[in-house]
């Protein structure tokens, strides 16, 4: 990589000083954990063609898109194939042309607080592939809103009108993870935004969130995403926390769907032979260009948010 903000593909990423250009074909770290906080940014000032598009539209997940518009005199000789691509691509921003992007202001961009955090988790386990029934969009959107009060799987329970029971057997029988884990994800990824947002220390944080001290809290993220608020703070965005929270829970047996990217994992042991594993076989690709939003019947996200911000 080199520094470069000219090129058609680069990457902002710690300590987010400067766009570093990549070529249109490397390869990017298969672990979250390793790729986060960083974001691929695209401008299209430097031409595009077909190569550039299925970048775009294989990027891993845990990446956010940065689109940076060519000059206003040339807007409109965009194609109409590249529209289509960045309408599924789901950017975090699209932005007016700029010969030497501003870092602060990209660095603002990707650790924005969603005003509705609920319908940007869900909108981004579409993009990734899960295909939730409604009644599992509807309970995992009361999960995202009720995790800044609620601590236990009874009271999320309470919230959602099922018993604990009957919402553990739904989530089993869809492959996705445990309610409990959903709940204690989206406590953590309220903390995200607070490290991010802020100069709290994470005991406060900690405490407004319900947790006993900052230790606790550090502990269960550690244990549940595989990375520390010291670590969050300092890679900026959400998606990338979403994502390494999906691949530990794939590798550890509570996710069964398998996501694009993920690699394979052994089966468990069998009970006839202990200590013996096989690995599973490749699947399917569930959503090979990341396709589709959970918002289809209410219309397509404002792709000018960026714009306006």
């Amino acid at each position: 990589m080199t520094s470069s903000a000219a090129a058609a593909f680069s990457l902002f990423a710690p300590p987010y000083q400067e766009l570093m250009a990549i070529d249109t074909d490397e390869a990017f770290p298969e672990d979250p954990r390793v790729r986060g906080g960083a974001a691929l940014v695209w401008s299209l000032g430097c031409g595009y063609d077909e190569r550039h598009l299925e970048r775009i539209a294989g990027r891993p997940g845990g990446l956010p898109l940065l689109v940076m518009l060519p000059r206003s005199g040339t807007v409109s000789k965009v194609r109409s194939r590249v529209l289509e691509v960045l309408e599924d691509a789901r950017p975090q921003a699209i932005l007016p042309f700029h010969p030497k992007p501003e870092v602060g202001e990209l660095r603002l961009l990707l650790c924005w607080d969603p005003e509705d955090l609920a319908g940007e988790v869900l909108d981004y386990l579409w993009w990734r592939g899960l295909r939730l029934d409604q009644e599992n969009r509807r309970i995992i959107r009361r999960t995202v809103e009720l995790s800044a009060e609620l601590r236990t799987l009874s009271a999320l329970s309470r919230g959602v009108y099922l018993s604990r029971r009957a919402l553990g057997r739904r989530f089993r029988r869809s492959g996705i993870p445990v309610p409990s884990h959903w709940l204690q994800f989206c406590r953590l990824l309220r903390a995200t935004l607070r490290l991010q947002n802020g100069q709290e220390p994470l005991s406060s944080i900690a405490a407004s969130l319900g947790y006993p001290d900052g230790f606790t809290l550090s502990n269960q993220m550690h244990r549940l995403i595989g990375v520390r608020p010291s670590v969050v703070r300092h890679r900026l965005g959400w998606e990338w926390v979403a994502e390494a929270w999906l691949y530990k829970e794939w590798l550890e047996g509570g996710l069964e769907i398998r996501l694009e990217g993920f690699p394979d994992r052994p089966d468990p042991p069998d009970p006839e032979t202990p200590g013996r594993a096989t690995r599973r076989g490749k699947p399917s690709r569930l959503a090979p260009n990341h396709g589709g939003s959970d918002r289809a019947n209410a219309g397509r996200r404002d792709m000018k948010r960026g714009s306006a911000a």
